[in-house]
């Protein structure tokens, strides 16, 4: 019976191939760093409803690789960062994995082609915390899909934040890895070479706009009004700039033909002023187009692989990089699309084509909202505190500078920060009271630009009330809600 599925497994391979006609497809990150997920079950549904062919999943969960049996959709499985140490510790580890989480879900018709070993492992903000273990997990993975004999279907790969190559001139031709790591990098990608897996990168055009006020915006989208002239190549974007510069740096080390694999690529719409979805549907649109069109880079020409980040909000992930970190997805948390996208890319002069189309199935619990009570007061003392535990243990990084909220005043800050925890908290009584400074309505207090969100009925029981959490620096908390409204 396993050898029967594996069967089925490596046939649909073959059979997604065969209908992408050659063309790489698009797949889409699929992150649970949310308060109350969607049933894993629905979510495959929105990837397939929606045309996405690939799936790139941060680790290896159970109910999320059993809603992808016999899907069809390709899958890249994920490693988190803190199993590293485990893994390049002993072989035997890494065999354990992968025997649980890739060869069973293949025997089960769930059709894994990559496994991640690590998500960005050597960003500067870790400190070196990955340094030793992530090359070392990487071959031990590896050993073990040879061990199982799935090493000819199954690569194991690492994904790279782009800051893991610079280019000392500024420009794609001066393209070198980072000095501090790169011999541990020439390593990796020589083994990468020597068993067939492609080099894994995240490419960010936002966060270089985001990082440099003097950044040319015009640079950071597909459309043109600016270019950068690298010796007899122009280049009309960042994403192909930065993009040639890993490929000068493949090349300058060795392996110039090193298969490249673009891992996250796409926009927030929220937590920062050029977070919106305006600009997220000009760029995730700007790069269908361009990814359809097949042309490639001047350095790389013709099809790639890529995975658009992402598919789906996530409002617990960490804010340390920005509040935009929890606003990444194409799709709000409920599984609505944030904005028109025709995943199958326009052609020019093309004024729309296929959108996507909401999730189905979800329920939602009652249309009910926790605010401000009328009768209290902005000013009143405990209110400042009763906020910023709301912030603290919900989300509130739509109300900042420049944010879809950021127009409220100091009561309908208040109101969106506790409504936000109550919703959280799947709208337990207790989660709007706020030293009776809360009280719950059954009017709807969203503004044209600010959504107060109901929350999506999980099928869950309802969790305890969350204790305070560690400080968070939101910026605005006090100045910004109480004495700038």
């Amino acid at each position: 019976m396993a050898g029967g599925a594996r069967w089925w497994a490596a046939v649909g391979l073959c059979l997604w191939a065969c209908a992408a006609g050659g063309a790489a497809g698009i797949g889409a990150n699929w992150g649970t760093q949310t308060s109350n997920p969607l049933p894993p079950g629905i979510v495959v549904r929105l990837l397939k409803d929606n045309g996405f062919q690939k799936v790139k999943l941060f680790d290896a969960d159970g109910a999320i690789l059993s809603a992808l049996r016999r899907s069809g959709l390709e899958v890249m499985v994920g490693i988190p960062n803190d199993m590293l140490a485990s893994l390049a510790a002993d072989v035997r580890n890494a065999q354990r994995w992968v025997s649980q989480n890739v060869s069973s879900y293949l025997d089960d018709g769930v059709l894994i082609r990559y496994v991640a070993v690590g998500n960005e492992p050597f960003l500067q903000t870790y400190n070196n915390s990955f340094i030793g273990t992530t090359f070392p997990a990487l071959r031990n993975v590896q050993s073990a899909l040879a061990a199982a004999k799935l090493a000819g279907s199954v690569k194991a790969t690492v994904p790279l934040n782009a800051d893991v190559y610079e280019s000392g001139t500024g420009l794609p031709s001066g393209g070198d890895f980072r000095a501090d790591i790169r011999d541990l990098m020439v390593g990796i990608v020589q083994f990468l070479a020597q068993t067939g897996a492609p080099f894994t990168v995240n490419i960010y055009p936002f966060i270089s706009l985001y990082s440099d006020p003097d950044f040319p915006a015009d640079y950071a989208f597909f459309d043109g009004g600016y270019t950068v002239q690298d010796g007899s190549t122009t280049y009309a974007n960042v994403f192909e700039a930065n993009h040639d510069t890993l490929v000068r740096a493949l090349a300058r080390n060795g392996v110039p033909d090193l298969p490249i694999l673009v891992g996250e690529v796409g926009w927030p719409t929220d937590g920062y002023r050029s977070a919106n979805p305006a600009n997220a549907q000009k760029f995730n649109q700007g790069f269908m187009n361009w990814l359809r069109s097949g042309r490639g880079t001047p350095l790389r020409p013709g099809p790639m692989e890529a995975y658009l980040f992402s598919l789906i909000d996530e409002d617990q992930k960490s804010i340390q990089p920005g509040n935009f970190e929890r606003h990444w997805g194409v799709f709000a948390y409920d599984g609505r699309p944030k904005y028109a996208l025709s995943l199958g890319g326009l052609q020019p002069g093309q004024a729309a084509g296929p959108g996507l189309v909401p999730a189905r199935g979800v329920k939602y619990l009652d249309r009910v909202w926790c605010v401000l009570k009328p009768s209290a007061r902005v000013t009143a003392r405990d209110l400042p505190a009763a906020v910023t535990y709301a912030c603290q243990n919900g989300d509130c990084t739509s109300l900042g500078y420049g944010s879809s909220c950021g127009n409220l005043d100091a009561r309908g800050n208040a109101s969106y920060a506790f409504n936000n925890y109550f919703q959280e908290n799947v709208q337990d009584a207790r989660a709007c009271d706020f030293d009776g400074l809360a009280a719950t309505t059954d009017r709807d207090p969203s503004t044209p630009a600010c959504r107060f969100n109901i929350m999506i009925d999980n099928y869950s029981a309802a969790p305890a009330l969350r204790p305070a959490a560690p400080l968070l620096l939101f910026f605005f908390f006090f100045f910004f809600f109480f004495f700038f409204p």
